[in-house]
């Protein structure tokens, strides 16, 4: 069965409330240089977030492999609100965050279900350079847990799933200092 390894993105340098599409900060790229030698030494495919923090994350990896990052849209942050204005989006974010999916409605589930199809449909072991969100989304599905969070996720932390006829099926959770949320 086909393994994907889902990592968080290094610590960014602007927050979510700041810049809509920050570059990592230096912490984040040497968290970016150190995730290497925790994944796979070799990979069907590489696949990144299209946000800048991912692109960045993903870019030791590929450079260690040999590879090109292919962006794919589907494995992006949760998206805000339309309209929102920048300074109000870590509140809703941590809103959103203590429920469900279906407490967010159709364009948020629909948003987690493309994610997961996308994801459930790859044949070959990729490793994918993601979102606390969107990896949260993953792990939920494994386990049909509709909550937003289940784990908490440290930056470059690295959840295992393996796809196969019954869907993705979680292997291992994260990094040891994640914790599974109740």
């Amino acid at each position: 069965m086909p393994r994907l390894h889902l990592v968080r993105h290094g610590r960014a340098a602007a927050g979510w409330d700041a810049d809509p599409d920050p570059d990592l900060d230096d912490v984040g790229r040497a968290q970016a240089e150190a995730v290497v030698d925790r994944l796979p030494p070799t990979a069907s495919a590489v696949w990144s977030s299209p946000l800048l923090r991912c692109r960045r994350t993903s870019e030791p990896y590929a450079r260690q492999i040999g590879a090109t990052v292919e962006v794919v849209s589907e494995v992006a942050e949760i998206p805000s609100p339309e309209g929102i204005p920048m300074g109000q989006r870590v509140p809703w974010l941590r809103e959103a965050m203590a429920g469900s999916w279906a407490d967010l409605g159709d364009r948020y589930t629909s948003f987690r279900d493309m994610l997961v199809e996308r994801l459930a449909s790859v044949e070959t072991d990729t490793v994918v350079f993601s979102h606390f969100v969107a990896i949260n989304a993953v792990i939920g599905a494994c386990l049909g847990d509709d909550r937003l969070v289940i784990r908490s996720l440290d930056n470059t932390s690295v959840t295992v799933v393996e796809t196969g006829p019954s869907g993705l099926v979680l292997i291992e959770g994260g990094h040891e200092a994640d914790t599974l949320i109740r």
